[in-house]
């Protein structure tokens, strides 16, 4: 019953697109108008009254920008056994006598069938040439994408280029005549309190309008080492992923991502990819079809309060190195555990999150300054930025193959959606199925404060311990989980 309680008071991410197939949930305009003579129409009249009130006026902007905004379905080919059904868990007590190996071993292999799985989201068009954005989670292994328009037009769509760190995709219909596109405005020059409206076709329904404000800025939600999120109470839901945020004057200012909800829809906090991210990706999305990005190789953290006097700092400013990567070109330039980045490439460093973005964006080769705080003293280092690959971002993130999960820094912001007032550990952030980390009963969530009774701070201590383990160890883990400390046994594949 206590467990019944807590799941309906947890907070989950959930992307806002609907999956039909696995029956799945992946997650103002001021119109001041001229004299009152001059109004001519019962909706110029209505327009005029609430510009008078005082209150927000959108019909205006909505109709001139919501030919823009497209529904998106996708299809995908989906293989299953004929028995049907998910793979057992391992904690299953029939998963030893009537396991997917038990029907081999006397029936033959399980014949596949393929059945098609589908899902929806949104997008909106930002050239006449037919380019359109949405998220990456909408469109990804789609063998067909479709798109809509409000006029009733569909086109089928080609991939062009995505960014899954960032849940960015870039895709392009042909043979279409004039089409209605949306401005790309400046997502920096938000301010908190600020009217936003979001278009997308929530739950399936069809093409939806709502309206809210800026909540928050640089919102860090534990989805990668690049969030930076809008937060927003415009009604955001399942189907809206893709779909554009508009700022007062009809510009896109983010493209809405994910949202929190217990339940599966909305409560007034939803989050939207800033639109100047976007524009930083779109030249190399449409080239490349990829993202290349910039690599330092350090692990970072926040510089909370009780840190910055612990360490006599200044200030809680910058971003503290907790582990520099081997051979990387941040330890080619000489920087160590426990510097402060400050500055780089010219740029202040005031948060975390801000050396992993002007890091990322900044060209492979480029020889650059980086200014840190060491025992209380200045220090330039010159590093040589190389490129960033998949296996670099794994072991940042603190990937270990023979555990099968996922590990990150836990953030104030992971802290605060975790309820819990951590003053070190790792978060897991994924977990995979019948790995040795699953089959010890740990979970997605859960936080490692201890590995063999050794504290774990954060990534750097939790990549030394995993690295002493062997095959066949039984590794005992401190695990914190909703708000409760307990024990777990991993035996080391």
């Amino acid at each position: 019953m206590k467990n019944n309680k807590y799941l309906k008071r947890s907070i989950t991410v959930i992307i806002a697109a609907l999956l039909f197939g696995a029956g799945i949930l992946v997650s103002s305009m001021w119109d001041v108008p001229g004299e009152v003579s001059a109004i001519s129409s019962p909706v110029e009249a209505r327009g005029a009254a609430m510009a008078r009130s005082g209150l927000p006026y959108f019909v205006d902007m909505v109709k001139s920008k919501k030919p823009a905004v497209v529904n998106i379905s996708t299809t995908k080919v989906v293989k299953h056994g004929d028995f049907g059904g998910a793979p057992m868990s391992p904690s299953d007590p029939f998963r030893d006598f009537f396991g997917d190996d038990f029907f081999d071993k006397f029936f033959g292999q399980i014949p596949k069938r393929e059945f098609k799985s589908q899902s929806l989201g949104s997008g909106f068009v930002i050239d006449k040439a037919g380019y359109i954005l949405t998220n990456n989670h909408v469109v990804e292994n789609a063998d067909e994408i479709v798109v809509k328009f409000s006029d009733g037009r569909e086109f089928k769509a080609e991939m062009i280029g995505r960014d899954s760190r960032t849940d960015v995709a870039l895709i392009k219909i042909e043979d279409h005549n004039e089409l209605p596109i949306v401005e790309l405005g400046d997502s920096d020059s938000l301010d908190v309190g600020e009217w936003v409206i979001a278009i997308g076709n929530p739950f399936g329904v069809g093409q939806t309008v709502t309206a809210g404000i800026v909540s928050a800025k640089g919102r860090d939600i534990g989805a990668g080492p690049y969030d930076d999120f809008i937060q927003t109470d415009a009604s955001i839901n399942p189907g809206n992923s893709g779909g554009p945020l508009f700022n007062v004057s009809g510009e896109v200012v983010g493209i809405n991502t994910a949202i929190f909800s217990p339940s599966g829809g909305n409560v007034g906090i939803g989050f939207a990819t800033p639109i100047n991210m976007v524009k930083r990706l779109l030249p190399q999305l449409k080239k490349e079809g990829t993202v290349t990005r910039g690599w330092l190789g350090v692990m970072i953290q926040t510089i909370t309060k009780d840190l910055a006097k612990t360490l006599k700092l200044p200030s809680e400013e910058g971003a503290l190195v907790a582990d520099v990567v081997e051979n990387s070109p941040a330890e080619k330039a000489g920087l160590k555990r426990g510097d402060v980045v400050i500055l780089f490439d010219g740029e202040k460093i005031g948060k975390m999150k801000e050396l992993s973005s002007v890091v990322a964006s900044t060209p492979v080769g480029k020889t650059v300054e980086v200014e840190v705080l060491r025992e209380g003293k200045k220090k330039t280092l010159k590093a040589e930025i190389e490129k960033l690959v998949e296996e670099e971002l794994i072991q940042s993130e603190g990937k270990t193959e023979n555990l099968g999960m996922t590990v990150q820094e836990i953030t104030p912001e992971i802290a605060k959606h975790l309820h819990q007032d951590l003053m070190g550990g790792v978060f897991i952030s994924r977990i995979e199925r019948g790995s040795a980390a699953d089959n010890g009963g740990l979970k997605r969530g859960d936080v490692i404060l201890e590995i063999n009774m050794k504290d774990i701070r954060g990534i750097g201590d939790y990549k030394r311990e995993v690295k002493r383990f062997k095959k066949g160890d039984a590794a005992l883990f401190l695990i914190s989980r909703n708000g409760n400390t307990f024990y777990a046994t991993v035996k080391i594949d």
